[in-house]
């Protein structure tokens, strides 16, 4: 009688230990994974055109989470939510390719933010932008 019980206390602090061991590897990698996100809802970010190369793409933050502008050609940017619509990864983009890669689900996306192929339900959310003077405005 009295093993039994040691051995039902022995096997819930395994199965407590080993639940703390999966916690302490899933969440770090969850955070990784998930967009920043923070309190700001709205405002604008400025940066000067000269910063993007034509093709290059240029990751900042924007209302609390992550955002990206593509240089089309002179004076012709867009920009981008960069959170990909399947799950919340942060997109990348592939200059070669010209297109966003999502590294959570092999997700791709056009340099319009349209869908390609893999699970995202929908394109990428576009942001207001305007480039005036030589500056580019989000928002």
């Amino acid at each position: 009688m009295e093993n039994c019980e040691r051995r039902k206390f022995l096997g819930i602090c395994l199965e407590g230990m080993a639940s703390a061991a999966v916690a302490a590897v899933v969440y770090p990698v969850y955070r990784y994974l998930s967009p920043i996100s923070g309190q700001e809802t709205s405002g604008k970010v400025m940066f000067q055109e000269s910063t993007i190369s034509e093709g290059e793409a240029k990751f900042f933050q924007y209302a609390g989470s992550a955002a990206v502008v593509i240089k089309i050609k002179e004076h012709e940017v867009i920009a981008f939510s960069a959170v990909c619509t399947h799950l919340g990864c942060i997109v990348q983009w592939q200059k070669d390719k010209g297109e966003f890669l999502c590294p959570c689900h092999a997700g791709r996306y056009t340099a319009q933010g349209a869908v390609i192929s893999g699970p995202p339900p929908k394109p990428l959310q576009a942001l207001p932008v305007k480039v005036a003077n030589g500056t580019i405005t989000i928002g």
